[in-house]
């Protein structure tokens, strides 16, 4: 593959922007929420500050790279990389190979770094969906060839998901696919009945083990305030605490073994106690503007697997932006799903910058303005 670059200029900087302060402020704010943890953990206040910063290095490394190869590459890709991520998500369910954390096994253990495929995955079947309705336009109405081999693709994936236990990831897989058979142009009965037919199985899941317990938690938290709702309320105190302006950067107490997962999902509670309903309103705002410009994009693009492309993106930063947002404030049950950009993690900020690249690539040679869209001749 050869690299075209071009100038800074040509690309959508809205974009660029927007992803290096949210990856930026991710790696602060992962310090901030870590380091005691990480003192008493590790004997190393710096350990998630020194991975979270290589993780930002090599992403910005990969973003640089996939933002000057053409985004049609990715057509030839589309096909092994999903056939990649099946088999990778087979991988850790092997006992020895999957990394197991709180009950499930979601990551192959590397030397020095836990894989964590469903994030590949993601991004894998927005590649596969955007090549496949792409070749099929004239099609996509059709229950046959138009919607029936998407359910079959969603379902494999969906079903190793399950059996990690991955459910969050999992309806986010299926939320992606929908809304991008919805915007191909799939009938809206199709889409509705799948709904249908899946809603049995999902309110079985939520009625068994753990979920259970998750969906009890996010009905009335206080009736179990030390067990299954003791998350959410420290979320909330985290949140109630930071008042407007907060309590300043470093100064937040929920993170010192209060907040579970104070790094990781639930980040934004430690940005709210420290900088207040002001931080995490610009939060809100960045994300929004980010995927706002995406979809200018997927809009802007000048072929059908550009659009698509961006689309599916589009739609999964907001999805996995609004869902975190949503679970931190008690608004939805506990997923599982990072913030992105935000969150401790190497694989979902790695995935991520890499989408970001392959949204600047598309944005090449277009001209978006925050009043019309026109492809640049």
């Amino acid at each position: 593959m050869k690299l075209n670059l071009k100038k800074l200029e040509e690309f959508d900087l809205v974009i660029m922007l927007m992803a290096i302060a949210l990856t930026c402020f991710g790696v602060v704010m992962v310090y901030s929420a870590s380091s005691v943890m990480a003192t008493k953990r590790y004997h190393d206040g710096f350990y998630f500050l020194k991975r979270q910063g290589f993780f930002a290095i090599a992403g910005f490394a990969i973003m640089l790279v996939v933002m000057h190869i053409n985004y049609h590459t990715w057509k030839q890709l589309a096909v092994p990389a999903l056939l990649l991520c099946m088999v990778l998500l087979g991988v850790v369910l092997i006992p020895g190979l999957g990394g197991k954390a709180g009950g499930s096994s979601r990551w192959i253990k590397l030397p020095g770094f836990n894989l964590q495929p469903s994030e590949m995955a993601k991004l894998a079947l927005i590649m596969y969906m955007a090549y496949s309705l792409d070749k099929k336009q004239d099609k996509v109405k059709t229950l046959a060839t138009g919607f029936i081999p998407y359910m079959i693709v969603l379902m494999f994936l969906i079903g190793l998901l399950v059996l990690q236990p991955d459910l969050g990831g999992a309806l986010t897989l299926a939320a992606v696919a929908m809304i991008m058979l919805f915007a191909a142009g799939t009938r809206l009965t199709y889409i509705l009945s799948m709904i249908l037919l899946a809603m049995p199985f999902l309110m079985y899941k939520l009625s068994r083990g753990y979920h259970k317990g998750r969906i009890d938690a996010f009905l009335n938290p206080w009736s179990d305030p030390e067990g299954k709702g003791f998350q959410i309320i420290q979320s909330w105190l985290a949140l109630g605490t930071g008042g407007v302006f907060g309590q300043g950067l470093g100064e937040g107490k929920q993170k010192l073994f209060y907040l579970p997962e104070a790094h990781t999902d639930f980040i934004l509670s430690v940005v709210g106690e420290e900088l207040g309903f002001l931080g995490v309103a610009v939060i809100i705002g960045m994300f929004f503007l980010l995927v706002q410009r995406a979809m200018r994009i997927a809009v802007a693009a000048p072929d059908t697997f550009g659009r698509f492309l961006a689309l599916g993106i589009a739609v999964l930063f907001g999805i996995e932006a609004s869902v975190n947002m949503g679970v931190v404030t008690g608004m939805l049950p506990t997923k599982g799903l990072a913030l992105p950009f935000i969150s401790y993690g190497g694989s979902s900020l790695l995935i991520s910058l890499l989408a970001v690249g392959i949204l600047l690539n598309i944005s090449s040679g277009l001209k978006i303005s925050s009043i019309s869209l026109k492809e640049e001749k």
